[in-house]
């Protein structure tokens, strides 16, 4: 499926007008994917959080603040960069609707991505090219050394008998 190239602008346009708070996600998510194109030209790029950066460069170096209430803050500014962790609170599961909604949802982003990763040929050569595929490979490390940062002040937070989020949740059996 081929969407024009006045599709992918109206789209555009009617994200960038609205309000981000009131968007629904999956708004985001299908501008995310018209705008593949810019991102394999290296024009449009991934902002790194500053926290990821720096767990990027020292993910084991001792926290500032090691008490419990530090260890917190930092773990705190982690989730925010990276979404929660395996130990965060359970959703509720969804109903037949609301899954049904995000698979419909989630095949508009995929055919929108698709279409849009089309415009450009040979679109594994020009990301190479262009650099889009060195800083996509950046931002996947550093959202590793993020979670692997997060996990260790995790576990000083757990040696050290400290409440959740500095230390793990406890298992629910």
């Amino acid at each position: 499926m081929r969407i024009p190239g006045f599709a992918l602008t109206l789209l555009l346009t009617l994200v960038a007008c609205s309000k981000p708070e009131t968007t629904p996600p999956v708004v985001h998510q299908l501008a995310g994917a018209a705008t593949t194109p810019l991102s394999d030209l290296n024009l449009l790029r991934a902002k790194i959080p500053a926290v990821l950066l720096a767990a990027l460069k020292a993910p084991y170096a001792p926290p500032v603040d090691a008490t419990c209430g530090g260890l917190a803050a930092e773990v705190q500014l982690l989730d925010a960069a990276l979404g929660e962790d395996l130990d965060g609170p359970k959703a509720p599961s969804p109903s037949l609707a609301e899954r049904g909604r995000a698979e419909i949802d989630e095949a508009a982003v995929g055919a929108v991505k698709s279409s849009a990763e089309a415009l450009i040929p040979f679109r594994g050569w020009v990301r190479k090219l262009t650099g889009a595929e060195r800083a996509s490979r950046q931002v996947t490390k550093a959202i590793a050394a993020g979670i692997v940062r997060r996990s260790y002040l995790k576990g000083l937070g757990q040696a050290q008998g400290c409440p959740p989020p500095a230390a793990p949740r406890p298992t629910q059996s």
